[in-house]
């Protein structure tokens, strides 16, 4: 996944602010079908909010995981909640539009 520039980020972050979280982290963490269902998700919506866990040092550990086993890019978090963009990987069936691309 290429870097967005920080206009990019933020105007995902404002597409995302009404958007419900999609995947939810339970105790297990994060499991295979976790990345399933998250990966599926993004490549249908692109943008996606997931509800991470209490721990902060966990939530950081799991948002690095996400983007290197998902390809995708963290554009924000906001306590318990990150969102994630990743475009999908027919450009026939992306749905958003950076500004700058």
């Amino acid at each position: 996944m290429s870097n967005l520039t920080g206009g990019q980020k933020k105007y995902l972050r404002g597409l995302a602010h009404s958007l419900k979280p999609l995947v939810q982290l339970g105790k297990s963490g994060l499991t295979d079908g976790v990345l399933a269902n998250l990966d599926t998700a993004l490549e249908s919506h692109e943008l996606v909010k997931v509800k991470l866990g209490d721990d902060r040092d966990m939530r950081r550990q799991v948002a690095e995981e996400i983007n290197a086993k998902l390809g995708s890019e963290k554009v924000g978090a906001i306590g318990h909640v990150a969102i994630f963009y990743r475009p999908a990987r027919n450009p026939e069936n992306r749905s958003l539009r950076l500004p700058g691309a």
